[in-house]
């Protein structure tokens, strides 16, 4: 079996996880990063997903491949230089990497994309049948990697799934989560209002938990599925639930909506002087007040998967700190 980003978030946790499980694994590693781990037991790869002839010995002896590489700043600003990287990683990698699979007769091919491969759903939890255009450049890479690999699987007849999963939480992430625990934990967050929203995340387990599923699981084939942990959040739920794990009160008030947005307005008009042109403030609060909600009961339904983990019960174990 050969995973993809083995040094990655995702990557490393599902490559360990799958040889605890008795599986034998290959990961993936650029050059410069395969001697930053311990890796037990799993066969090192070098290789990188600008390099088909690397690809191509990657599999040779394969007959799974989890593909959780790419370059995963959703959020980075949407500049020619961005798009073309994330085109050039997340969409163009993807289509060497299937290449490489079909010619070393791979069975069977799990792609771990993002609910960014759609666009925003609005104030509603959407299910599979969403289907909007993505909004950015690194939703519209992963969507025309995941439309490759469903071809592809119909074309060469592989075992062919793509997995969107939500935000990833647990030991070891970074971005948007990791900065809000930081922030709560030192003070920074002011207290957030109750506006309803819901935003859906997940475990980094029970993302490696769907990965397998859908690589054994033959209802899989041809399927695309998202990933959640089943519990949605608001954001002021998030907020007091860190704030609980690290032992503190709720506060007995909030900062309205409108005054944290217009805050957020100012900071980004002083940036705006600075050469920036990106809504960043503005950006950040909406990941906590704005909507992302997604539905992954088909998954359960039709693969028996069933997370392990919510939210609240990872803050409770201390483990982020």
């Amino acid at each position: 079996m050969l995973v993809t980003g083995g040094t990655g978030f995702i990557g490393r946790r599902l490559a360990m996880t799958l040889r605890e499980r008795g599986a034998r694994v290959r990961a993936l590693v650029r050059l410069e990063r395969a001697m930053s781990s311990d890796w037990s037991g799993v066969e090192i790869a070098i290789g990188d997903l600008a390099d088909a002839a690397s690809l191509a010995r990657a599999c040779v002896g394969i007959d799974t491949v989890i593909h959780a590489a790419g370059f995963a700043h959703a959020d980075a600003a949407a500049t020619p230089e961005f798009a073309a990287r994330h085109w050039a990683i997340n969409a163009e990698g993807t289509f060497r990497l299937l290449d490489a699979a079909v010619t070393a007769q791979v069975e069977r091919f799990v792609h771990l994309s993002s609910v960014k491969a759609v666009g925003e759903p609005g104030s509603r939890c959407v299910d599979e049948g969403w289907d909007a255009p993505p909004e950015t450049p690194y939703g519209r890479a992963k969507r025309a990697a995941e439309e490759q690999v469903l071809l592809v699987g119909r074309q060469a007849g592989l075992h062919a799934v793509n997995l969107r999963p939500a935000l990833v939480y647990g030991l070891g992430m970074k971005a948007n989560l990791a900065r809000l625990l930081e922030a709560v934990r030192r003070g920074w967050l002011p207290p957030l209002p109750e506006t309803g929203n819901r935003r859906s995340l997940v475990h980094v387990d029970d993302v490696c938990q769907a990965a397998a599923l859908a690589a054994a699981h033959p209802a899989a084939r041809g399927q695309t599925y998202l990933v959640t942990d089943g519990q949605p959040y608001s954001g002021r739920e998030l907020y007091l639930t860190i704030r609980r794990a690290l032992g503190y009160t709720a506060p007995r008030w909030v900062v309205p909506a409108s005054v944290l947005y217009g805050a957020a307005a100012l900071a980004d008009g002083a940036l705006w002087l600075t050469g920036r042109r990106d809504r960043r403030a503005e950006a950040a609060l909406d990941k906590l007040l704005s909507w992302a909600c997604y539905d992954s009961t088909r998954i359960k339904q039709e693969l028996g998967y069933w997370p392990n983990w919510t939210f609240q019960r990872y803050c409770e174990t201390g483990l982020w700190q």
